[in-house]
């Protein structure tokens, strides 16, 4: 995140839900953004922040799920951007993060994996912008494109 906000720092609620948004992940999409932002919400009530920034910390936890911030939601973006980066990650890192995934979904058969990891592959490819900022969009839009249509080479 730092390299999209430098100099400046992200906003309290961005940094939050980027620590949140992955705080249950079990490999059911979705449930895994429902039930970090409810996490969220509950851990951050009980330490005392105001209801309204608890509220948009879980709405940006809920945010990655889809990845589609409406247009003018400059925290929604940067949280996405901030996601996504690693997928304009150089090859090798790239392709450890692959692995990493097929790790996090071994209770699932090679076939119905491969079918689930393709619709996503796509899903990302089809997202525009896939990154929101200029600055996300210089840093990884084209290695993102490479590693994503690598993938289903």
């Amino acid at each position: 995140m730092d390299l999209l906000t430098d100099p400046a720092d992200p906003p309290r609620t961005v940094l939050l839900a980027a620590w949140f948004h992955d705080a249950v992940y079990r490999g059911i999409a979705g449930q895994d953004e429902e039930e970090s932002a409810r996490l969220a919400e509950e851990r951050l009530t009980d330490a005392g922040l105001p209801a309204a920034e608890v509220e948009e910390v879980a709405r940006l936890v809920r945010l990655t799920s889809d990845h589609r911030p409406e247009p003018g939601d400059d925290d929604g973006a940067l949280l996405c951007d901030a996601d996504l980066s690693v997928l304009g990650g150089e090859p090798e890192p790239y392709a450890r993060y692959v692995a990493a995934v097929r790790e996090d979904y071994a209770h699932i058969g090679d076939a119905d994996f491969a079918a689930g990891r393709d619709a996503v592959v796509r899903h990302l490819l089809e997202l525009d912008p896939l990154f929101h900022s200029d600055r996300a969009r210089e840093l990884w839009l084209d290695a993102a494109r490479r590693n994503l249509q690598g993938e289903l080479a």
